[in-house]
């Protein structure tokens, strides 16, 4: 008979909480025309996220938005905690470079700079910025790249390199972190992402999927870290859009509303050239198979905001109140995610009300974990969607 107080044997005895840095009040729901930085709302945003109790903020790259370093930078300087994560695309700085100024942020920091690197799933978007190499080739790169930035920050006499992307002659010693390294995190759902993330990386990223299919993907990140010789595992970071509310059936209208709002502005913004065709990356396709099969999963995970987008980034919703969404957040630290990412559709204001009413439910547990040994109760008291009978549009009054 299964112990209904025990701890699986795949769960994280630790998680910490990511949030993305939004630079301006613009959101999904409430579209603005600007793609400017609102130095004040910036500055706001980040500070909410320090007091709020997140441990990282995601610093977004794309062809036309903002710095990642010079945010990332920003970011160190406003806060005396908050990690921030620099999304590099490796085609975008050479490695030397790259290492060079992960290395300054990191010294700056005092040891809090993290990267994450995009090999790129979209064939156009990587053009805008002259880079024409396939996808596949794409990783290889991304591999030569994670080996060089190592190196640059822990060889002690200058070397030089001729591999397949990159040549050069006596090189270094480059300019050192502040601790011994930093922490590399590799996303993507392809077999080259897997192929290169389970050998190198030390973060492995998910968008939310279901339970038992993530767990799938965990094995096979574990297993490829294992082929490698690797006596350690890559850390598992997933990534949700949380629509909270003070009940569950307050939360499941909140979240009906929030896709009509969504669909409507994909169908007339300039989104809507994104959602032309089928998408190129994978987990795009994951996403949409996922919603196309049905909008919910397990206790609380909702897919229709996946749809509404295209599968066009991470958009999997977890639906519920503060104590449901907790317990399904950890429902995936069980099958042994340690990074948790969750940002919401009402950007700064979701902030706020995870941090008061989301994360201290998390962590609670897992105090409560590791000084008893056992599971607490809070999962088992808020079933969401998995109690007998559960209809989430009748819930939501849509019906």
């Amino acid at each position: 008979m299964t112990n209904p107080t025990a701890i699986p044997e795949t769960a994280s005895p630790q998680v910490e909480f990511i949030s993305l840095s939004h630079l301006n009040p613009s959101t999904e729901l409430n579209p603005l025309p600007s793609r400017g930085i609102d130095l004040p709302y910036f500055k706001k945003y980040v500070r909410a996220l320090e007091e709020s109790g997140y441990d990282y903020t995601l610093l977004p790259y794309g062809s036309n938005s903002a710095d990642s370093f010079v945010l990332a930078s920003a970011v160190g300087q406003l806060t005396e905690r908050l990690r921030p994560i620099v999304a590099l695309r490796p085609n975008t700085t050479f490695p030397l470079v790259a290492a060079q100024k992960l290395a300054t942020l990191d010294q700056l920091t005092e040891g809090r700079a993290v990267v994450h690197l995009i090999s790129g799933g979209n064939d156009a978007e990587q053009a805008r910025q002259g880079d024409y190499l396939p996808k596949d080739r794409r990783y290889a790169r991304t591999s030569e790249f994670i080996d060089l930035l190592r190196r640059a920050w822990t060889e002690t006499s200058p070397f030089s390199h001729e591999g397949e992307f990159y040549k050069f002659d006596e090189f270094g010693p480059g300019f050192a972190p502040y601790g011994s390294t930093i922490p590399i995190s590799i996303g993507g759902q392809s077999d080259a992402a897997f192929a290169v993330g389970g050998a190198k990386a030390d973060i492995f990223s998910f968008w939310g999927e279901p339970l038992a299919d993530l767990r799938a993907e965990i094995d096979r990140v574990n297993g490829i870290a294992a082929a490698a010789g690797r006596t350690d595992r890559p850390r598992i970071w997933v990534t949700f859009r949380p629509i909270i509310a003070r009940t569950d059936e307050l939360a499941w209208r909140k979240a009906f509303d929030y896709a009509a709002r969504i669909e409507q502005t994909f169908n007339a913004g300039p989104a809507r050239a994104f959602l032309k065709g089928a998408p190129q990356n994978v987990g795009s396709q994951r996403a949409l198979a996922f919603a196309a099969k049905s909008e919910v999963y397990d206790r609380a995970l909702w897919t229709r905001t996946a749809a509404a987008t295209g599968g066009l980034g991470a958009s999997t919703a977890l639906v519920g109140s503060p104590e449901t969404v907790a317990a399904a957040i950890l429902d995936y630290v069980d099958q042994g995610a340690s990074l948790v990412s969750i940002r919401g559709y009402d950007t700064l204001a979701d902030a706020v009300d995870y941090g008061r009413h989301v994360l201290p439910l998390v962590r609670q547990e897992i105090a409560h974990r590791a000084a008893t040994g056992q599971r607490g109760t809070l999962q088992d008291a808020h079933p969401g969607a998995l109690a007998p009978g559960f209809d989430a549009a009748a819930l939501a009054g849509v019906r």
